[in-house]
């Protein structure tokens, strides 16, 4: 068949390269000048690697498992709240990849040859019919498809235009901001691959380990109006951060504003009624957008990419649209599930005041392997 992939973010790359290798024509679309992916550290949690696993992705990348830390969260101080044993979670369903994403992206865009990819071409809508859907960019015609993947990401233009009637995105009021730095030599912590919490002000921090010489850090705080730029959203957590253990700010101090990404967080105001519409399927963030508080944006993405490639095995023209139909029975309930789930951890890891201390009271209580059982369950979905 004739594929139109919409999108070169992470779950388009990686689509693209399983349906070509099924045989498909495909072609990749993307609006930038070239396929890059910008950013910092990226973690893929177990289940995004088994897909990845199974569209013969994952080699390349399983050389950066998380090795350190215990996991779970702690106060503004570092002190325990809910500590979890990655070493048990490991044991039973294997351990987060955490990556940069620059380089993961390099990994997945490597088996699609340069001549199925067309850059500087921002795909705009989409005219299907009985037969196939024709795709228009920059006014004109520039593909005809049997199939096409939505992979346009958060703001995806395709679903605005097939989804109407849908409410589209709804910011949470909160900001996020991640840099990447190198790691202080003969730096030992145990806030590695932890999340901290303030109870006063809401706000979050989080550390995870890039390699062997590289830290990847972000935080969580409530977002004033506009997002600001990178220098004075870093003195924004500087100085919200100032009494809290004394690694976050020495941290985000030492990171250069030209490696600090600002984004405003967002999700899909309602879940979307399919995944499919005839002949076009949505992948990603189109499909699903999230909050990031489960780290489970790309990796939901990839097992989008996974049971595309599966469903669409074989496929020819005319069962086109009922492939697609099947892949959403597969996938829109559980990532519509973990979509909740992630606004719920984004609900409560940003309360404040009296909720927030019930919240920490709480947590302390909740016995260590019940929430490495419960860590293991979230990771084998």
């Amino acid at each position: 068949m004739r594929i139109v992939v919409v999108g070169a973010g992470l779950g388009g790359v990686a689509a693209a390269v399983g349906l070509h290798r099924l045989g498909h024509e495909v072609t990749l679309f993307e609006r930038g000048a070239e396929l890059r992916e910008a950013g910092t550290g990226i973690v893929v949690m177990p289940n995004g690697l088994r897909a990845l696993d199974t569209l013969g992705l994952a080699e390349d990348i399983r050389g950066h498992v998380m090795r350190e830390g215990r996991g779970g969260l702690r106060d503004r101080h570092g002190r325990p709240l809910l500590i979890t044993d990655v070493a048990q979670v490991r044991e039973r369903i294997g351990i987060p990849v955490i990556i940069d994403r620059a380089r993961l992206h390099r990994a997945l865009r490597a088996p699609l040859p340069a001549e199925r990819v067309r850059t500087s071409t921002p795909v705009e809508r989409l005219e299907p019919d009985s037969t196939g859907v024709t795709v228009i960019a920059d006014g004109e015609p520039v593909a005809r498809a049997d199939v096409v993947i939505a992979a346009d990401g958060i703001g995806s233009r395709l679903r605005a235009q097939l989804f109407p009637g849908h409410p589209g995105l709804r910011r949470t009021g909160r900001m996020d901001l991640r840099g990447m730095l190198p790691r202080p030599p003969g730096l030992v912590t145990d806030l590695l691959t932890s999340q901290l919490v303030d109870r006063r002000t809401g706000a979050m921090f989080g550390l995870y380990p890039v390699g062997e010489d590289l830290l990847y850090w972000f935080t969580d705080s409530v977002l004033y109006g506009t997002p600001p730029d990178a220098a004075e959203a870093r003195r924004w957590m500087l100085s919200l951060t100032a009494d809290w253990h004394p690694l976050v700010a020495t941290l985000i101090e030492a990171t250069s504003p030209a490696d600090i990404y600002v984004d405003p967080i967002a999700r899909l105001a309602a879940p979307l009624p399919s995944f499919a519409v005839g002949r076009v399927a949505f992948l990603g963030d189109a499909a699903h957008a999230m909050p990031p508080d489960l780290g489970q944006g790309a990796s939901q993405a990839f097992e989008d990419a996974a049971a595309l490639t599966r469903h669409l095995t074989g496929a020819e023209p005319a069962d086109a649209a009922r492939r697609l139909l099947r892949y959403d029975a597969e996938r829109r309930p559980g990532a519509n599930r973990m979509m909740r789930a992630a606004s719920r951890q984004s609900w409560l890891t940003s309360r404040t005041g009296l909720a927030a201390s019930l919240r920490d009271a709480l947590l302390r209580a909740v016995p260590s392997r019940l929430a490495t059982r419960q860590l293991a369950a979230l990771w084998r979905v």
